[in-house]
């Protein structure tokens, strides 16, 4: 294989080193940016929106999120336009992650990229192609469609694509890929049923009351 960078190395889903100076000065940056957003209050819009241009690296117009946020590269993810976080959001974007338009995030959504060996001796230290032993882990991209609706405490693993339209329900670990237009919960989650008609408000009167359906 020839010379990769670390951060090379993420992209082609092969082993890299995390404690890699430029992937650390990368971090960094990211962690301080959290840290400073999360010092924010929630009416200092235009603070927050400075701050996630420098942290995310693609967000669309008409984001919200409510904080705390930890995004451990931030420049891996991008997000659609009319995105919504609650409380305590965490992207572990060692690999890419992205985000469609118009999702909405219950409160403690996690998302993660990062693997780690399962041999408790190669998660401790490994050889690179010149004999220097390191720490190693690799990771795989997550991909998330628009539309999509996760409840508090969901977390998405390394690898996971999850179409458009979905609901995963709350305190769900997702860990193999949904297709659009799917209602997903339980740990690991599994596809309940397909979301139609049926779920319209339309059918909830006594919820609905006297608003209506567009």
């Amino acid at each position: 294989m020839c010379f990769m960078r670390e951060e090379e190395k993420i992209d082609a889903g092969v082993l890299f080193c995390p404690g890699d100076a430029e992937l650390k000065a990368i971090k960094l940056r990211a962690h301080n940016l959290d840290t400073e957003y999360n010092r924010t209050f929630e009416n200092e819009s235009e603070k927050r929106a400075e701050i996630l241009s420098k942290l995310v690296g693609k967000l669309g117009e008409n984001a919200f999120m409510q904080g705390p946020i930890y995004f451990h590269y931030g420049a891996h993810t991008s997000i659609g336009k009319n995105f919504f976080a609650n409380f305590n959001l965490t992207i572990q974007d060692d690999a890419k992650v992205t985000i469609g338009d118009n999702c909405n995030f219950g409160p403690g959504v996690t998302i993660v990229t990062p693997l780690h060996p399962m041999v408790a001796s190669e998660r401790l230290a490994m050889k690179d192609r010149d004999g220097n032993i390191k720490r190693m882990c690799y990771a795989k991209p997550v991909n998330i469609g628009d539309d999509c609706w996760f409840g508090a405490g969901v977390t998405v693993c390394p690898g996971v694509n999850i179409g458009s339209r979905c609901v995963i329900g709350a305190g769900s670990v997702v860990t193999r890929d949904i297709p659009s237009d799917s209602f997903a919960a339980g740990v690991p989650a599994r596809v309940i049923r397909k979301i139609t008609e049926k779920d319209s408000m339309s059918n909830m009167p006594d919820v609905l009351a006297d608003n209506s359906v567009i």
